[in-house]
Formats: C-alpha cells, sequence, structure tokens
C-alpha cells in the first residue's frame, strides 16, 4: 500500500515519513484510539482505569519479586540471552577477548541487530533445545538462545577467521534450510513465520550495501552502527532518540509488503479508520526494542544515554496480554478472544494502541507507590522488572502455555 497526495512537494512528504518515525506520532496516534475507548466510543474494547490501581499493584509486586534491590536492568536482549541462569553474555565476552573497545561493541551490535529481527513471535508448539546445557527455550528466550548460539558459531559470518560478526555477503545467501538448522526446525517442531524471518534476514544485507555511511564500504556489517553512532554524540552524550532514529532510517527498507509513503518503507505502521489525518498509527515495535538492546553495548564505551523516556513503551503479547487479563481492558465481542486476527486488522492496531498508553499510565503510578523518580525508574526498566514479566506470569495463571488472551496470525515481523 502505498500512500502518496497527487502534486504534494517533496519537503511536505519527507516530514510525514519523520513524523510517523517519531516517538511523539507513536504516542498521538495511539492517544486518539486510547480516548476514543476510555469515552466508550470504541467498537472493540472497553478501557476500566478504576483497575489501574489493582494493576500498578500486581506489577510491583512481580518486580520486587524479580529484583528485591530494584535495581533493574534495562529491558533489552541481553536479559534474553541469559535465559535459564546460563552466563551467555561472560561466554560472549571470553569469544571477543583481544578485541578493542570498539571491535567488542561493534560484534555485540551484530549480534543483537540479527537476534532482535529473528525475535517475532514464535508460536506455543516451537522450543530449542540447547545441546550445550541441555535445557529447552521457547518463546523469545527461545529464539534468543537459538541466535546467540548460531552467532557464536559464526552463523552469520562470511569469514570463518572472524566468526563472530554479522556480514552483508552471509545473510544475503542464508537460506531457509540453514535457518531452519539453527532453528531446530522441522515438521515436528514447527515455527511460526519462516519465511519472513528469513526475508528480512536476507534483506538485512541487502540494506548494508545501500548505506556505506552507516553500515561500511566493503561487506558491510550492521555492528558498524556503532562508529556512526559515537559520531552523532556530543560531550560523551547520546540521545535514545537518535539511535532510535538511526534505527528507523538504516533498517526500514527491510520491511517487506508494508505501507509507504513516497516511495519509503514505514515499517511498523498500520491504517485505522478511526484516526485522524490520514489513518495511520505507528508502533515501531521491533525497532524500539532494538534501540533498548544497542544501549548497554554504547554504555560500556563510556557513552551516557539521555532522554531514555522519549521512547515508548512496546506494543506486544505481554504487555498487551497483562492489560487484558487484569482487566484494564476488555473486549467488547466474544469473538476478539475466540478467533485469529492479522497483524494488521483494526482489532489488533486498536489493542496495541491501547496497551501502549496504559503503560505510560501504569509506569507513572509504579513510579508513585515506589517513590521513585523518572530518572530512577524509566520506562525501560519497568518493561523490564515489571509489565512483560508480568503479562507472561498472569498469562501462564490463566492459560495453557502461557499463550496470550488474543491469538494473531504472525508473519514473523512484528511481534
Amino acid at each position: 500500500m502505498e500512500i502518496r497526495t497527487a502534486n504534494s512537494p517533496r519537503k511536505e512528504e519527507i516530514e510525514v515519513v519523520a513524523y510517523l518515525r517519531s516517538p511523539v506520532a507513536i504516542r498521538e496516534r495511539c492517544g486518539q484510539l486510547f480516548t476514543m475507548a476510555v469515552e466508550g466510543r470504541s467498537r472493540h474494547f472497553s478501557c476500566d482505569l478504576r483497575r489501574l490501581g489493582s494493576v500498578t499493584d500486581y506489577v510491583t509486586e512481580v518486580m520486587r519479586q524479580q529484583y528485591p534491590d530494584l535495581q533493574i536492568p534495562f529491558h533489552s536482549r541481553w536479559r534474553h540471552f541469559e535465559a535459564g541462569g546460563v552466563p551467555r553474555n561472560t561466554k560472549l565476552d571470553e569469544l571477543l577477548t583481544g578485541l578493542t573497545p570498539l571491535e567488542k561493541a561493534t560484534a555485540q551490535f551484530d549480534l543483537a541487530i540479527v537476534s532482535v529481527l529473528l525475535d517475532a513471535g514464535a508460536g506455543d508448539r516451537w522450543c530449542y533445545y540447547e545441546r550445550d546445557t541441555g535445557l529447552s527455550f521457547q518463546r523469545s528466550e527461545g529464539l534468543a538462545v537459538a541466535s546467540f548460539q548460531m552467532f557464536c558459531q559464526g552463523a552469520f559470518s562470511s569469514n570463518q577467521k572472524h566468526a563472530t560478526q554479522v556480514d552483508a555477503q552471509r545473510l544475503h545467501g542464508f537460506t531457509e534450510q540453514e535457518l531452519a538448522e539453527g532453528l531446530q526446525v522441522n515438521s515436528e517442531n514447527s515455527l511460526v513465520g519462516m519465511t519472513g524471518r528469513l526475508k528480512l534476514l536476507q534483506k538485512l544485507g541487502q540494506v548494508l550495501l545501500c548505506s556505506p555511511e552507516m553500515f561500511g564500504e566493503k561487506n558491510p556489517r550492521p555492528g558498524n552502527l556503532v562508529s556512526y553512532l559515537l559520531n552523532q554524540s556530543r560531550n560523551n552524550q547520546l540521545a535514545a532518540a537518535t539511535v532510535f532514529s538511526a534505527v528507523l532510517a538504516g533498517l526500514s527498507d527491510i520491511w517487506c509488503g508494508r505501507i509507504e509513503v513516497a516511495g519509503v518503507n514505514l515499517g511498523d505502521v498500520w491504517f485505522h479508520p478511526d484516526v485522524k489525518s490520514d489513518h495511520l498509527v505507528p508502533f515501531h515495535k521491533l525497532s524500539q526494542w532494538l534501540t533498548y538492546s544497542l544501549l548497554e553495548p554504547l554504555q560500556e564505551l563510556g557513552l551516557e544515554i539521555t532522554g531514555l523516556d522519549v521512547l515508548t513503551g512496546l506494543a506486544e503479547y505481554r504487555n498487551g496480554g497483562l492489560c487484558l487479563d487484569l482487566g484494564l481492558l476488555s473486549a467488547k465481542s466474544p469473538e476478539i478472544l475466540h478467533s485469529s486476527h492479522s497483524v494488521g486488522s483494526e482489532i489488533i492496531v486498536e489493542w496495541r494502541a491501547l496497551t501502549l498508553i496504559l503503560l505510560d499510565h501504569i509506569a507513572a503510578q509504579v513510579r508513585e507507590k515506589l517513590g521513585m523518580s523518572i530518572e530512577d525508574l524509566p520506562l525501560v526498566k519497568i518493561l523490564q522488572g515489571g509489565t512483560w514479566i508480568a503479562g507472561r506470569k498472569i498469562a501462564g495463571e490463566l492459560r495453557a502455555g502461557g499463550i496470550p488472551p488474543i491469538q494473531i496470525e504472525s508473519d514473523g515481523t512484528v511481534f
């Protein structure tokens, strides 16, 4: 789908793209649907803000259980690499011994980027068996461990003398059989969205070649984004929004078959008829998840990350499930809960929008309850310590396999 106004000047189109890629647009557009739901004008969901206090209590309790000292790390891919209590990040440090700090950060970016792009929902049938530990993992942790092991084994590198890297040449030639072997996918261990994941890897390889200023000239790597961002820093500070903008600008063309404005692929942006202006609702879930996952390597290089709460929460099924399962949201029709829906459906777009705004409300009340400031407890830590884990916890208590309350037809590129 391409949206283009006849005779509209290029400047206006550039401004539309820039706006739809901004956290301001995410909150404003999602806020329109939130206001409708609170006022009872949504066709699909009711929103009961009287439940906000009990949801806050639940999230806070989970946070205290997980992190009794409230020293909560960022919600990022690095947490998933430690699944099962295994210190895989220490293993990675050992593999990267001898590299300069910049080279190490570049390798960390390589791993985080390819792992996050493979992190769309796995479904409830797939699991990954880690031979090194004898442990099995499902869903996001399983995809994290699988991609971690693939990276360490050189699956994404075209140069086995430098196995711990991701490069364009290797990605461009990646096959579905190679991806299936790495993720242990077969007829008895099916993974939803395999084709979508493969296309993302292959498109990533193509995109790297198109932006040498970001990813390097010769056999470019996604990790070279580190050097680009270092050049964007000032006085040893880097805004989180700058990292987010770089991710969107550098990687937007990997998304297949999405809405375009003037030939620019918008990525995780969807249509909803009740949203004013152009009816478009941006989320950029994977891009923000990736942004959060790139901040720690930058901090290790000595950069101070500023403006963390400019970014938004993540509009995905764990956070959204929390809101439904604890009564903040309720579906107006039983069919919503008893049938599956495409990612671009009006129902899923609305659910995600309501979730994103409710995360801001939950975060504000959690800070108030704990007597902590936004600097001490930014949203990225509340996502990690509370809402995401709480969403999975309540799902596990209510439904076999911990499946989300609403079933989504995933294409392997969004959730």
